[in-house]
Formats: C-alpha cells, sequence, structure tokens
C-alpha cells in the first residue's frame, strides 16, 4: 500500500491538470463587471504601481511619466471585451495624449494575435499579467475587462470595472488629460 500512496497521488494530480501553463479559456469562469465607474478624488489617490511587460508584438512596454495612462485588462474569449474593443481603439485615436496599452490575462498569444488584428488595436498590449497584482489595494482589478485611469502624476484615478462605453470613458479621459 506503501508503494501505491505516491502512484496514486501522481494519477490523481495530473488526472487534474490541464497541461502546465495551457489555460482553457471558458467565459463561465470570470467575474464580469458591469460598468461601474469608481473616480477617486485627487487629494486621495494612490500611486501606481509601474506598468511594465513583454509585449504581444516583441519588445517591453515602456510606460511614459507625465502622461495620462489608460491600462485595459482584457481576453480574446471575454464577450465584453470584445464589445468594447472598437471604443478603445476610437479612444485611442481620438485621445493621441493619452497612453493606451491593453493588458492580456488568462489567455493564449495566438487568439490575442486574432483579437488585435480583428478589431484593429494600434496601441500596444502587455502579455504578462502579473503586474495586476501590483494593483491590489484601492482600485484592484476586479473583473474581466477592467479600465483604470492614472492621472499624470502616476496616481490612480479610476477605475471602470466591466466594458466601457465611449462616452463615459471619454469625458473621464479629458477631465484627466486637463487636470
Amino acid at each position: 500500500m506503501k508503494r501505491l500512496l505516491p502512484l496514486l497521488l501522481i494519477f490523481t494530480l495530473t488526472a487534474c491538470s490541464t497541461g502546465g501553463n495551457e489555460f482553457q479559456p471558458n467565459e463561465q469562469s470570470f467575474i464580469s463587471g458591469n460598468g461601474i465607474v469608481t473616480i477617486i478624488e485627487r487629494s486621495e489617490r494612490e500611486v501606481a504601481p509601474p506598468i511594465t511587460g513583454p509585449l504581444l508584438d516583441g519588445g517591453n512596454y515602456l510606460q511614459e511619466k507625465g502622461r495620462v495612462q489608460l491600462m485595459n485588462v482584457w481576453a480574446s474569449w471575454c464577450s465584453p471585451c470584445r464589445a468594447e474593443a472598437p471604443a478603445l481603439q476610437d479612444l485611442s485615436v481620438a485621445h493621441p495624449q493619452v497612453q493606451f496599452v491593453g493588458v492580456l490575462t488568462r489567455d493564449n498569444l495566438v487568439a490575442a494575435r486574432a483579437f488585435v488584428e480583428r478589431f484593429g488595436l494600434t496601441y500596444p498590449t502587455i502579455t504578462d499579467d502579473a503586474l495586476l497584482a501590483d494593483f491590489t489595494g484601492q482600485l484592484s482589478v476586479n473583473a474581466i475587462p477592467t479600465t483604470l485611469l492614472i492621472d499624470k502624476e502616476g496616481k490612480v484615478a479610476a477605475r471602470i470595472s466591466g466594458e466601457i462605453t465611449y462616452s463615459t470613458l471619454d469625458e473621464l479621459l479629458t477631465d484627466l488629460v486637463n487636470e
């Protein structure tokens, strides 16, 4: 029996495994936000952790200091992410003074590249979502999609938990740029 126990344990663990780093996308396995916007008063904002990581198209993301940042967390299998992608692309063109970046989460690179091509996204996407753990606290990423806005001072200014709308995000970006 003592010899069978390790074999039984190995069999049990491998039977539950998905094969290492392979993610099995399932739209039922994520929390979808409802588009609630949380805005933090300027005097109460906390400094955001650095936004950095490898990019979908190669290289590394370089966050520019002194600019408003928009960080959108998405996955290709997420219906609200697909729905908001055209508006985010349009907003990135309408607000060239804002640095847009996507953060891919719980997805694979082939599907992500197809998503970027399908929606014609021109802003970069970080492929390592480990940076999201650093955003715990005041306004953490709590759904897919989540959009965080960082002010010119590098502080978290707002979060949209769930799908964005063009008009709401346009107004928020304009206000942050004009601060």
